[in-house]
C-alpha cells in the first residue's frame, strides 16, 4: 500500500505481450531499464545501438521502426513500446563546453523518434525528461506545477530546455492524436556502471574517482567545483528502472511527474560523505572559480507515489557504497 492506495504487483501478463524498444539499452539507465524487462518476460526487448542507428537521422528511426514494426503503419494495438532513454547528457564542463551540440541533438532524437513512432502506431511511449528543465529558482521541493515558472539554470539550459519540448510534444500529440506518450522527470541518478570520465561525468562518479585515485597516489588533496553550497538530490539508478517500468506499465495520463528520492544533500556534505566512504583522509579544496550550478535541487514525489505507487528503495550511504565498490572492481570500464 502507498499513501492510502493498493497496487498490484508489476503484471508478467501485460509485459509478456509487449515489444519494447529501449534506446539508449546499453547505457547506464538503459541497461537496468532492459534487465527489469527481462525479469518482467517482456515479449522482445530492441536496444538500437549508435553504431546502426544513429537517431539523430530520420532516415536511421524510419529504418528501425521499418524492422521492428514493418514499413507500414498499423493500428493500435501494435504492443509496440518505446522507451527514449538515449541521450547526450554530462555534467557542468560538458555542459559548458557543448551546449549546441546539447541542443540539437537531444532535441533532434527525441523530436523526431516521437512523431515517427506517432506515425508507425506505437501504443506508447515513454519520454525520459530531465531535472535540468525545471526553472533556476524553482522553490524547493520542486512540483511539477512549477515547470514554466522560469528559464532553467544556464549552465544546462540548453539541455534542460531541449528535453523539455518532449513533454510539449507528447501532450500535443495526446490532445490532436490521442497518442499515448508519457514524461517521467528523473532526478540526478548515481550507481554501479555510471560514467566516470571526469570530463563528462556527474558529481557522484566524479568525487568518487577523484577520491579513490588520490588515495591511491597518496595525493594529500582534491579539488572540486565551486563552493559546496548547492543541494542536490539523487536517485538511485535501480530505484529509477523500477519507477521509469512502473509507469510504463500503470500511467496513462498528460501530466509530467517526478522520480526522485526525498532526500536532499549539500555538495558539501556530499563530498565528506564519499571521502569518509572511499577511505580518502586528505583536505577537500573548492575552486570557487568553478560554477555551482542551480541553487537547491530537491523534488516532491507524491505524484508519481499517487498515479502508479513508486517509490524509492535504496538507502543513500548504501547506495553510495554499492557505486565505490563497482568502481574499485571496474576501474578499466568506468574510465572507458
Amino acid at each position: 500500500m502507498v499513501n492510502g492506495h493498493t497496487f498490484p504487483p508489476p503484471s508478467r501478463q501485460f509485459w509478456s505481450r509487449q515489444r519494447v524498444i529501449v534506446t539508449g539499452g546499453a547505457g547506464f539507465l538503459g541497461s537496468f531499464v532492459v534487465e527489469k524487462l527481462q525479469e518482467r518476460g517482456a515479449a522482445e526487448i530492441i536496444v538500437p545501438r549508435i553504431e546502426e542507428y544513429d537517431l539523430v537521422k530520420i532516415q536511421d528511426i524510419t529504418r528501425l521502426l521499418d524492422k521492428v514494426m514493418g514499413q507500414k503503419p498499423v493500428s493500435p494495438p501494435s504492443n509496440v513500446m518505446v522507451i527514449h532513454l538515449a541521450a547526450l547528457a554530462g555534467g557542468i564542463g560538458a555542459n559548458r563546453a557543448r551546449p549546441a551540440d546539447f541542443f540539437y541533438i537531444n532535441l533532434m532524437m527525441g523530436v523526431q523518434l516521437m512523431h515517427e513512432s506517432w506515425k508507425r502506431g506505437v501504443d506508447k511511449f515513454v519520454a525520459i525528461g530531465t531535472i535540468c528543465a525545471y526553472p533556476k529558482f524553482t522553490p524547493v521541493p520542486f512540483k511539477e506545477e512549477h515547470l514554466w515558472d522560469g528559464y532553467p539554470e544556464e549552465t544546462n539550459a540548453p539541455y534542460g530546455l531541449a528535453k523539455k519540448m518532449l513533454l510539449v510534444q507528447a501532450q500535443a500529440y495526446r490532445e490532436q492524436y490521442g497518442f499515448n506518450a508519457i514524461y517521467p522527470l528523473p532526478v540526478n541518478l548515481y550507481g554501479p556502471r555510471d560514467n566516470f570520465d571526469l570530463e563528462t561525468s556527474h558529481v557522484i562518479p566524479a568525487i568518487i574517482r577523484k577520491c579513490v585515485e588520490a588515495q591511491e597516489r597518496g595525493e594529500k588533496e582534491i579539488v572540486l567545483w565551486g563552493d559546496g553550497s548547492p543541494t542536490r538530490e539523487f536517485l538511485y539508478v535501480e530505484d529509477a528502472a523500477e519507477g521509469i517500468l512502473l509507469a510504463a506499465e500503470r500511467y496513462n495520463g498528460p501530466e509530467p511527474f517526478n522520480l526522485g528520492s526525498g532526500m536532499e544533500i549539500r555538495i558539501k556534505d556530499l563530498a565528506e560523505l564519499i571521502a569518509r566512504l572511499t577511505g580518502f583522509e586528505g583536505k577537500i579544496v573548492w575552486d570557487t572559480s568553478k560554477p555551482n550550478g542551480q541553487p537547491r535541487r530537491a523534488l516532491d514525489t507524491a505524484r508519481a507515489e499517487r498515479f502508479f505507487g513508486f517509490r524509492a528503495q535504496m538507502p543513500f550511504e548504501e547506495g553510495l557504497r554499492r557505486t565505490i565498490e563497482w568502481y574499485r572492481a571496474n576501474r578499466q570500464a568506468g574510465k572507458s
